[in-house]
């Protein structure tokens, strides 16, 4: 069986089906864009909180050379670069440079003050700070990378954006429609009703997931009773 393809296109379709309008003369694709962006980023940001195993991510090797005490995202800093998609560190690796001998790195609110100054040949502890990978400059050339957790979805410019994410297009196309309702048409009764469902559909996504996880030994976060509360 093929990929999970499906646009944005293919979301508001339904969508607008959803709001009795299937030929999108009121709700058309310039018009729920923006609703499905929020779906997206919400629909994200559940998905990066829970551990939902399409979050995560191994980055590429990162090369550090003897000296270097950075590595940040390209848009503020020099080569070497950290993933574009990055949203959150997981673990954090190093090995010697081209020897595929990775050992975990400890993270640290603060490097250690004692051993500034001295010379290391291993990247031992790092910072998360400013967005940016922090640690104390060794005297060898380093590898290192990162088991993360990654953005889903790309910006999405038109109906052609692919999201191609598996099991999301239910909940897409419930949440988009019952934001259109919501802000749009004003209807709270249809907007209810369709977040009921998007809830539906997201509890039968993500349960797919979780009950894959159920024999990896992690700690998972527990479920907010507050995100029905909100209406999606």
């Amino acid at each position: 069986m093929a990929y999970p393809v499906f646009t944005a296109g293919d979301v508001m379709d339904i969508s607008a089906a959803l709001l009795n309008d299937p030929a999108r003369n009121d709700y058309t694709y310039t018009v729920q864009i923006p609703y499905l962006k929020l779906a997206t980023q919400e629909l994200q940001e559940y998905y990066q909180q829970n551990n939902i195993p399409v979050t995560n991510e191994t980055s590429a090797v990162i090369e550090v050379d003897t000296g270097v005490t950075e590595v940040g995202f390209a848009d503020f800093t020099s080569a070497p670069n950290l993933p574009n998609d990055l949203v959150e560190i997981r673990r954090l690796w190093f090995s010697p440079r081209d020897t595929d001998q990775w050992i975990p790195m400890t993270r640290r609110t603060y490097l250690p003050h004692y051993l500034e100054g001295q010379e290391i040949s291993p990247l031992m502890y790092y910072t998360w700070n400013e967005q940016k990978l922090q640690f104390l400059p060794a005297n060898a050339d380093n590898d290192i990378k990162l088991d993360y957790i990654q953005t889903m979805f790309p910006e999405i410019v038109d109906e052609n954006t692919q999201l191609s994410v598996i099991n999301a297009k239910t909940f897409l196309e419930y949440r988009t429609a019952a934001l259109c309702a919501e802000f749009i048409g004003e209807n709270q009764t249809r907007a209810a009703s369709l977040n009921g469902n998007a809830v539906l559909g997201n509890d039968r996504a993500s349960g797919i997931a979780i009950k894959g996880l159920q024999s990896v030994p992690v700690r998972r976060r527990p479920f907010r009773a507050g995100w029905r509360r909100r209406g999606f």
